[in-house]
């Protein structure tokens, strides 16, 4: 074997072996990764405010993101939390019946209609038996994640204290660890360029439009919940938001059953106002948004973005909502790299 088949061994063999060992580690880089590249603009500002000095720049960048982005994220997310495993509770005390909902969308349908589907094979009794065991399995994996969060507390905290530790050196030494990677990738210097900017240039957009779209859609929701008197309207609003991360379906898996429940209990108007204003305001705002800042700037399909996204959450978690995108994108720009050094051969 020729020196360079046993370099490309060793550096195989040590870099699978160096992967294998991060793996409890991963989500804290990819996050802070994500950190840095999408606050890398505020840490060159500082630094130009600071003459240069690159570690005190570095500091302060990461305060600031820990006061104005992390904290408040926190804040809400325990908020979030209060407030399901109160809801979880009432529907443990009877205070909140599922089963009497159920009953009331049921009656909701004309005797004719029930009869018509009755006939064509689909039973009302046993969907609705299925919607109320989907309903307590929800409530049972709401009251899961809370004691996961409270059992998982340790390693949550250590692996925030890593983000932070980790995002410091990559707003210090990023420009190094960059050109170290850059110049170790064994591709034209163009090819690398494409690659590395596909997958920032992808993060960015996602997390930037996941949190645009977000916060737009809660707020929108959460107003008009408060506006017909449903009662968590600030939290429901905080939901809204966090499922928006979905595309298509997003918020619609609250406003939905939300105007579904108005209309159960007989207050049409609120639950047509609602229907309504989720079409038309709510969707709009996605469809509107999320071509515009995460699909047109990702260079993606709506379609691709839509299936990596449930395909990262599905595989990776929380990270997979930008880190599902990334992949896809990076296999768009692989393959076509690779079709175009097919065709100039």
């Amino acid at each position: 074997m020729n020196r360079n088949a046993v370099l490309i061994l060793l550096a195989t063999g040590a870099t699978v072996a160096f992967a294998f060992i991060l793996t409890v580690v991963w989500q804290a880089i990819f996050w802070a990764v994500v950190l840095g590249v999408l606050f890398r603009p505020v840490m060159k500002w500082m630094e130009t405010r600071l003459s240069g000095r690159h570690g005190i720049a570095a500091a302060l960048t990461v305060l600031l993101i820990i006061v104005f982005v992390l904290i408040p994220i926190f804040v809400l997310g325990s908020m979030i939390l209060a407030e399901g495993a109160s809801f979880y509770a009432r529907i443990q005390s009877g205070e909140v019946d599922p089963n009497a909902t159920f009953r009331r969308l049921q009656g909701l349908l004309l005797p004719e209609i029930d009869h018509w589907l009755t006939g064509v094979g689909i039973d009302l009794g046993s969907i609705t038996e299925r919607l109320q065991a989907a309903v307590l399995r929800g409530g049972e994996f709401v009251l899961s994640l809370l004691l996961g969060a409270g059992q998982n507390a340790a390693a949550f905290v250590i692996n925030f204290f890593l983000t932070l530790y980790l995002l410091f050196f990559i707003f210090r030494d990023g420009d190094g660890i960059y050109r170290a990677i850059f110049q170790a990738v064994p591709l034209p210097d163009d090819q690398k360029q494409r690659l590395f900017g596909k997958f920032a240039e992808v993060s960015i957009a996602t997390l930037k439009g996941t949190a645009i779209i977000g916060l737009v859609q809660g707020a929108l929701g959460g107003t008009i919940f408060a506006i017909l008197g449903i009662g968590g309207s600030v939290f429901w609003g905080a939901v809204m938001a966090l499922v928006s991360v979905v595309p298509a379906v997003g918020s619609a898996l609250v406003w939905v059953p939300a105007a579904l429940i108005l209309m159960a209990g007989g207050a049409w108007i609120k639950g047509v106002i609602l229907l309504a204003y989720g079409v038309l305001v709510i969707s709009m705002a996605d469809n509107l948004l999320r071509p515009v800042v995460v699909g047109r700037q990702a260079s993606m399909p709506d379609y691709l973005v839509l299936v990596s996204t449930i395909g990262g959450l599905g595989v990776l978690g929380l990270s997979g909502f930008v880190l599902g995108p990334a992949i896809a994108a990076l296999f768009v720009v692989v393959w076509k790299l690779f079709s175009e050094e097919h065709v100039l051969r």
